[in-house]
């Protein structure tokens, strides 16, 4: 693992963005969104497992106009607390401004094939939709983004595969909601929505208090699928 720094195109300066080059290269690049514990432990972990896989993985700190560097975990009510705080203090219009030009580094790192996409979980999962919605990414995969209903509206403007993976037990999406998304996919070619039954929140998370393994499994699996049809 390296870092790189990446300008913001706003102007108020630059964050940095942790890389997980595969052992093979050139390979398609995928930029790995963070849930609102920052750029953790488990984070990277899930990043490595993806250059494993042959993909540079790359991992962007979108928390860094707030506090560069967060690091918390799911184990302790002091870390939710601070996750939550930091989460309502994202501004995700500049977090998807950040996004893109992550994805727009990634494209031209060396051994990069050309081809970039995105990948997220929880906050990262809902930014990863708003990345199919508003980038040039060749896929976009969402594990257990909340407020996705929210987001339909700009649906019609996708035009690469994006891949929804939801828990029906999400405690912290509505069913009402998460229904709605589902029957906006069907209508859509390039949505493929997966429901995990008896599934929770954060369920993909690597050592995580949710940690299904079938559903993690099975999501997984469906997730490596479109991402070497997408960046090879």
């Amino acid at each position: 693992m390296h870092s790189i720094s990446i300008t913001a195109t706003d102007g108020a300066g630059s964050f940095a963005a942790h890389v997980f080059p595969p052992k093979r290269q050139p390979a398609g690049a995928l930029v790995v969104i963070q849930e609102i514990f920052g750029v953790n432990d488990s984070l990277r972990e899930t990043a490595a497992q993806f250059a494993e896989m042959g993909f540079i993985a790359v991992c962007p700190d979108l928390f860094w106009r707030i506090e560069p560097g967060v690091n918390l975990s799911d184990k302790s009510q002091a870390e939710w607390d601070k996750a939550f705080a930091l989460m309502n203090a994202f501004d995700q219009a500049k977090g998807l401004a950040d996004l893109q030009a992550t994805l727009a580094a990634a494209r031209v790192l060396p051994g990069c094939n050309g081809r970039a996409g995105t990948i997220g979980y929880c906050l990262g999962g809902r930014l990863a939709m708003m990345m199919a919605e508003h980038s040039d990414a060749d896929v976009n995969i969402s594990y257990y983004g909340v407020g996705l209903d929210g987001l339909l509206a700009d649906l019609p403007r996708i035009s690469r595969p994006l891949q929804l993976h939801i828990a029906d037990q999400d405690a912290y999406f509505p069913a009402e909601g998460r229904a709605r998304v589902v029957e906006a996919a069907r209508s859509h070619k390039q949505v493929s929505a997966f429901v995990y039954p008896g599934a929770d929140h954060a369920f993909a998370r690597v050592g995580g208090t949710h940690w299904d393994a079938r559903s993690a499994v099975i999501a997984n699996g469906r997730s490596a699928e479109a991402l070497v049809a997408a960046l090879g």
